[in-house]
């Protein structure tokens, strides 16, 4: 699908389709081929189907698509294969990390790419005061037409009063929180809500989001990522729908027989958060290649633990039935 640059949107429609999301949030990983180049058709096919089931957004080269092995060429490559298997059906974001000068870049090849938005990471490896932070994050919003959604996690936790500062500048719509204080959560919420009123975006970001959502909705947060999608859109699919309507019943089934047990088995290896996420997905029957270096495959028996949780993950929607 080819984007002429005056078709992008702008930050307004972004917000609105986010606002109330259909379907899960698709965070696809990254295909590659059996040379470990990237392997665009898989890439594509991932990304389609993951529409067809009913995603609400396509989330590309982000952590779960292994942003940080991605070559700048390859970024823009996976980004423009994204945005041509949606056809316009859901928005496309993008990842953007590093460095400000890079993250730029990225920002730049997202856009040229079609993207609908971006993720803005955490900077690398340094751990800023708040003013840098601010200042890493306006200069990325700065750089393009996308709306920016920023990334807190590790070594960019933010404070209320930076996240209002975000809430502020122009271009930046949202905050997706991988850090997981749902005290300082409430406060940013508050805080924004009070000082800088408006459509901003929040998101629980966390691994294997479903786990911690009842929580996360209990302060007003609504949206998150699900990496469970990428391999068991039903499983995904059923666990959205009972947040959704207030089935706490279903929730807590899907909670207590298949995330909690995933998040376990999850916690048994480093990298584990993509790596047997991509594991699953080519246990679907798509070969999307291993996870590139310095992630590793998980082990044989974490395999054969997966496959037998995404049966009982399939069996436990099937009782609803």
């Amino acid at each position: 699908m080819n984007m002429d640059p005056g078709e992008l949107v702008t930050p307004a429609p972004l917000t609105a389709r986010l606002s109330v999301p259909s379907g899960p949030l698709f965070f696809p990983v990254t295909a590659y081929g059996p040379d470990g180049a990237v392997d665009l058709d898989t890439y594509r096919l991932h990304v389609r189907r993951g529409v067809e089931a009913g995603a609400a957004a396509v989330f590309a080269c982000c952590g779960t698509g292994e942003f940080h092995a991605l070559t700048p060429e390859e970024f823009g490559d996976c980004v423009r294969a994204a945005v041509e298997a949606t056809e316009g059906r859901v928005p496309v974001v993008a990842g953007a990390g590093y460095g400000t000068a890079l993250a730029v870049r990225y920002a730049r090849l997202a856009e040229r790419a079609g993207a609908d938005g971006l993720l803005a990471m955490p900077p690398y490896l340094v751990r800023a005061a708040q003013e840098g932070l601010l200042r890493h994050y306006r200069e990325i919003a700065a750089a393009t037409s996308l709306p920016v959604v920023v990334y807190q996690r590790d070594n960019a936790v933010l404070s209320p009063p930076t996240v209002v500062e975000l809430a502020r500048t122009e271009g930046i719509v949202g905050l997706k929180d991988g850090h997981g204080d749902l005290d300082l959560m409430r406060r940013t919420v508050g805080a924004v809500r009070t000082e800088a009123p408006g459509d901003f975006l929040y998101f629980n970001g966390l691994p294997t989001a479903e786990l911690t959502q009842p929580a996360y909705r209990g302060i007003g947060i609504t949206l998150y990522s699900s990496a469970v999608f990428c391999f068991a859109p039903q499983i995904a699919l059923a666990c959205h729908t009972a947040f959704r309507t207030g089935d706490d019943a279903t929730a807590d089934r899907l909670i207590d027989g298949f995330y909690r047990p995933f998040v376990e088995l999850r916690a048994q290896g480093p990298g584990y958060a993509v790596s047997l996420v991509k594991a699953a997905v080519r246990m679907g029957g798509l070969d999307v290649g291993e996870v590139r270096p310095p992630l590793h495959e998980p082990a044989g028996d974490h395999v054969e633990q997966l496959a037998r949780l995404i049966e009982r993950g399939h069996a436990l929607i099937e009782e609803d039935k």
